[in-house]
């Protein structure tokens, strides 16, 4: 996998001061997209060990509330399976922060069992994230206004909230 961008003390992408991952490579090309070079799966640096361990360090700084994973797009397949080890070391290092991430896929059909972006690693990540933001991108209902999100049609899910009642539950941060 390669990553475009590590963007550290980020408060646009989740709630509180952030370490934000840009993942490279997204099929959606999203009319409007605001990173368009991070569609090709060669763009940026090589995600490695040596990056993920940086990563989680600086996550372990006290000022950070957690880590967003976005991009592109992290629920390609290949994404999915290369960011699953961060996934896990971030859990098990810093069990009281979160994990937001952003998808341009849809939780309830594309990330479930025979949906479009699911695999054998998809169940495990959304297992271990708090928060969600689907859908993909739609110019015509873009509105700068939203909370955490760049459309209308997009979602802020509680993942736990969901997994445990079978069906989607938005955060409150959708008002």
């Amino acid at each position: 996998m390669h990553f475009g961008q590590i963007m550290l003390a980020d408060s646009a992408n989740g709630e509180g001061i952030r370490v934000s991952l840009f993942v490279s490579g997204c099929t959606n090309a999203c009319l409007g997209c605001f990173q368009p070079e991070t569609w090709d799966f060669n763009f940026g640096q090589i995600y490695d060990e040596s990056v993920e361990d940086g990563i989680i360090e600086e996550c372990k700084k006290p000022y950070y509330s957690g880590l967003t994973i976005l991009g592109g797009e992290p629920f390609e397949i290949p994404n999915q399976k290369a960011l699953i080890p961060l996934i896990r070391k971030f859990r098990k290092e810093l069990p009281s922060k979160t994990i937001w991430m952003y998808t341009g896929f849809t939780y309830d059909t594309d990330l479930y069992p025979g949906g479009k972006r699911y695999c054998e690693v998809t169940d495990e990540i959304l297992d271990n994230i708090d928060i969600l933001v689907d859908g993909k991108f739609v110019l015509a209902l873009k509105n700068i206004s939203l909370n955490f999100r760049g459309s209308e049609n997009q979602r802020i899910i509680d993942v736990k909230a969901s997994r445990k009642a079978g069906k989607v539950i938005l955060s409150p941060l959708n008002n």
